[in-house]
C-alpha cells in the first residue's frame, strides 16, 4: 500500500496582500491561446451552434486568427467536405509568414496532421464498410443457390413406401 501523500498547505498571504483583494489572473492575448481556449469552447457545442459560429466567422480572409477560429469550427463538424475546407485553411495558416501567424503555424500543422489521419482512417471505415457490404451480398447470393440445390435434392429423393410393405412392381 501506498503512503497518502496530504496535498500541499496554500500558501500565507505576506502583510502586503492581506486584505487586499484576490489577484485576478493575467489575461493571456497570445493568438495561440486564444485558439486553444476557442477550440476548447467549440467542443462542448452542437450542430446548430457550430453552424451560427461559422456564419459569424463568415470568409476569413488572410487573416490566420480567423482562419484557424474557421479551421477549428469546421473540424468539429466531422463532414467530409467542412474537414477538407479545414485542411485548406490550417495549410494557408501553417505556410503563412504573417507575424500573427508565426505562434498558429505548430498548432496548424498538428491539426493538418489528426485531419489528414482522419481522412485517412474515415476512407479507410468507408472501404471496409463498401467490402462488408459485398461480402453480406455474396452470402446472401450463395445462400441462396444453396437453398435452390436442397430443393433440387429433396425433389430427387425418392419418397419412402407407405407401411403397408408393398413394393412397386418392376
Amino acid at each position: 500500500m501506498q503512503p497518502v501523500i496530504p496535498p500541499m498547505p496554500a500558501p500565507e498571504p505576506s502583510a502586503a496582500t492581506r486584505g487586499a483583494a484576490p489577484a485576478t489572473p493575467p489575461v493571456t492575448t497570445s493568438p495561440l491561446a486564444s485558439a486553444l481556449l476557442y477550440a476548447d469552447r467549440l467542443r462542448t457545442m452542437g450542430p446548430g451552434e457550430l453552424a451560427a459560429e461559422q456564419a459569424q466567422i463568415g470568409e476569413p480572409g488572410g487573416s490566420a486568427e480567423r482562419q484557424m477560429q474557421l479551421a477549428l469550427v469546421l473540424s468539429q463538424t466531422h463532414v467530409p467536405v467542412d474537414t477538407a475546407r479545414a485542411l485548406g485553411l490550417l495549410q494557408r495558416v501553417a505556410a503563412s509568414n504573417a507575424p500573427e501567424a508565426l505562434e498558429l503555424r505548430p498548432l496548424a500543422r498538428l491539426l493538418a496532421g489528426r485531419l489528414h489521419e482522419a481522412r485517412r482512417l474515415e476512407d479507410q471505415a468507408d472501404r471496409l464498410a463498401q467490402q462488408l457490404r459485398e461480402s453480406q451480398r455474396r452470402i446472401d447470393v450463395l445462400n441462396d443457390r444453396l437453398e435452390a440445390m436442397r430443393a433440387i435434392e429433396r425433389s430427387l429423393t425418392p419418397r419412402a413406401p407407405a407401411s403397408g410393405g408393398a413394393r412397386p412392381s418392376p
